[in-house]
């Protein structure tokens, strides 16, 4: 996979997508990261990427000419399944959409910034609007490497056990059960006696019912199945 991100600060991008996982998966080429600085884009002697709002009000908006100068650079290597807005007004970024972007060859994230970007962009390019939460950050810097992670740890042959990724949290629309490790006892607190039993059929069924349980009391709004 090719994740192409279009931003105003590259530097921040490099480090924090070259860590544990994700490193690994660079390292093993499974995925690509290039990280495209907007700015050398700009016709501006001055490298300018945004300008007032004719609207008025307070805030810059970034401009459309070297935001489209950049992806038609990049559509005319090749071809690209999704081409990424981090927006607050996006699609909400779920587990089941990681999974369907983990299958894809070639992406392009745009990080947004300032009071966002000339709206001609996301008319004319952009493909996808994706949120990472409801609250603003100062740039979609930390939302496109939320993004990317998510989706490249879900990359065949990234994971040393592929079926653990099978076991995250959201997989089902449920959270995860609580998990433990040794000692079995520690300061009178102890794991409960089922995860020692070796009795994998009745583990898995606890597993299933912490998992209802927790999600109901956390996320009940993932529940949409009337038998659960």
């Amino acid at each position: 996979m090719r994740i192409d991100i279009l931003t105003l600060f590259p530097d921040s991008l490099d480090s924090a997508l070259n860590y544990s996982i994700v490193k690994r998966a660079r390292e093993q080429k499974l995925v690509k990261f290039c990280f495209h600085n907007i700015r050398d884009y700009s016709i501006d002697k001055h490298k300018r990427v945004d300008d007032y709002a004719y609207s008025g009000g307070a805030g810059m908006v970034m401009m459309i000419q070297p935001v489209a100068d950049c992806i038609a650079a990049l559509k005319k290597e090749r071809n690209y399944d999704e081409v990424i807005y981090t927006a607050p007004d996006g699609e909400m970024l779920t587990q089941s959409l990681c999974n369907r972007m983990s299958s894809y060859e070639n992406i392009i994230i745009l990080c947004g910034h300032y009071k966002g970007i000339d709206e001609r962009i996301r008319e004319h390019f952009i493909t996808k609007e994706i949120s990472v939460g409801n609250y603003v950050l100062t740039g979609g810097e930390l939302a496109a490497a939320v993004i990317a992670d998510s989706i490249v740890r879900l990359i065949p042959g990234v994971l040393n056990d592929e079926t653990s990724a099978l076991s995250d949290s959201f997989q089902d629309n449920l959270i995860s059960p609580p998990v433990y490790t040794r000692p079995a006892d520690y300061n009178g607190w102890k794991v409960p006696e089922i995860l020692l039993s070796g009795n994998e059929k009745m583990v898995k069924e606890w597993q299933l019912e912490q998992s209802i349980r927790r999600t109901r009391e956390r996320r009940p709004e993932l529940l949409n199945n009337e038998e659960i």
